[in-house]
């Protein structure tokens, strides 16, 4: 439950960007709700980060799971990089964060503090937690359901606002069942949230991003295990931004409108529309995780009944809560309204957004990332060509210079703007690998 009298809670705003007009017989509504957070926590800097006295609630608990498996030792830089980035993160908690280290292999051990408890973040035990990451050796199997599964029973203990997790694995996940994973992220899901990092490339891109989509984090690959250090750093400091957690995005639509769905298309594309929960008549919650000083983009698409010429109708009201045991809900005061407008006036009606039509680009050119890695895996090099050729086009079009330079390691761009391309017969595997990982992350749009 968030604590809503401390003074540095973020302030939200609700802005909506979409084109109201519809021709006669139209029913499909679009609409690019643009949410932000500001006068809370900074992200990015743990310095600002308000820091918890004696006799104050510890803001956050943080659960950092480290890969022991024996995978781990090859090379053997891999676990000293894990240790000194682990121990890095330790250094940029705040104090008053409750914490605990999980050393995982088919089992899930308690490195620090032990004895099913969370340590209190201050200068005497974070130099504990770094003494005892000096144990850590790598030895045994993958089963990081139960890794997860000893984080939420840690977490779960603290009476705190933010509860998070850090996973580090270099391998697959070989000593568990794909439905035993998946049984976890469904248990841990709206418990915690949780960032995934794979280190090196022996690891599966889609368990990895699977974890952090589950657990409403972000996942990353760090192809060499000289940037974990960095990496945890920067993790570990937006978590310490972070000041409201569970924050669900509330959309209530009128008698007869159907929501098609609701996406985060921005910083990355994630879809929610399986992930509602109802909020009474016709109202209904979708899970955005935690919050700090930032701003998310999400589309709503959204289904009404045609009515006549002049007619106009509100399609969607979008608020902010944060959800409440017994079903009640704290609102955080931002809504933003959906509407639709029927009109004869063809230029009206069929101009489309720019907000709009750059996410829907921007959703399009992640999906055909991932249809073109796969057709590539499958040896069907024809179609992984035409896909991503035509996402070379949209990340041309769109301005996502990260995802272009991501995609000419993959592939010979002839002509950008065409989409015209050619498979490179060599490919580095940590190349291929971070393309997948990141082919979600898209680039604001420019209002």
């Amino acid at each position: 439950m968030a604590n809503f009298a401390k003074s540095n809670v973020p302030q939200f705003s609700v802005d909506v960007y979409q084109n109201e007009y519809l021709p006669e017989g139209g029913s499909e509504v679009n609409a690019i709700v643009t949410v932000t957070a500001t006068g809370g926590g900074t992200v990015g800097s743990a310095v600002s980060a308000p820091v918890y006295t004696a006799g104050q609630r510890p803001s956050a608990a943080v659960a950092i799971m480290v890969d022991c498996s024996g995978s781990m030792d090859y090379p053997s830089a891999k676990m000293r990089n894990a240790r000194d980035a682990t121990a890095a993160a330790i250094d940029t908690l705040r104090d008053g964060t409750h914490f605990a280290v999980i050393g995982g292999t088919h089992v899930a051990k308690e490195v620090y503090p032990g004895g099913g408890r969370l340590a209190v973040a201050d200068a005497t035990t974070r130099e504990q937690a770094k003494q005892a990451l000096r144990r850590l050796s790598a030895g045994g199997g993958t089963a990081i359901g139960t890794w997860l599964r000893l984080a939420d029973r840690l977490l779960s203990a603290a009476d705190v606002t933010i509860r998070h997790g850090i996973l580090l694995t270099d391998g697959r996940n070989e000593h568990e069942s794909p439905d035993d994973l998946r049984a976890t992220l469904d248990a841990c899901a709206g418990r915690f949230t949780c960032d995934a990092r794979g280190v090196g490339t022996d690891w599966e891109v889609k368990e990895v991003t699977a974890i952090a989509s589950a657990l409403l984090g972000t996942a990353d690959i760090v192809a060499d295990p000289s940037g974990l250090a960095a990496d945890f750093t920067r993790m570990m400091e937006t978590a310490m931004g972070k000041e409201v957690a569970d924050v669900a995005l509330r959309v209530w639509t009128p008698v007869g409108t159907t929501i098609r769905f609701v996406k985060q298309v921005a910083p990355s594309v994630e879809d929610l529309t399986a992930r509602r929960t109802e909020a009474g008549p016709r109202a209904g919650d979708y899970p955005t995780g935690s919050w700090g000083d930032e701003s998310r983009d999400y589309h709503l698409c959204v289904e009404v009944p045609p009515a006549g010429l002049g007619r106009e109708m509100l399609a969607a009201r979008v608020s902010l809560v944060v959800p409440q045991p017994g079903g009640d809900a704290q609102n955080l005061g931002a809504q933003g309204l959906v509407r639709a407008v029927w009109t004869d006036d063809m230029v009206a009606s069929t101009s489309i957004s720019p907000q709009v039509a750059h996410y829907t680009g921007q959703a399009e050119l992640a999906q055909a990332i991932q249809q073109g890695l796969d057709l590539r895996k499958a040896g069907n090099f024809d179609g992984a060509t035409a896909k991503l050729g035509r996402a070379v086009q949209l990340a041309s079009a769109s301005g996502n210079a990260d995802t272009a330079k991501l995609l000419a390691k993959v592939v010979d761009v002839v002509d950008a703007a065409t989409g015209t391309v050619r498979l490179k017969t060599r490919v580095a595997e940590a190349d291929e690998m971070t393309l997948e990982t990141r082919s979600t992350k898209t680039v604001r749009v420019k209002k």
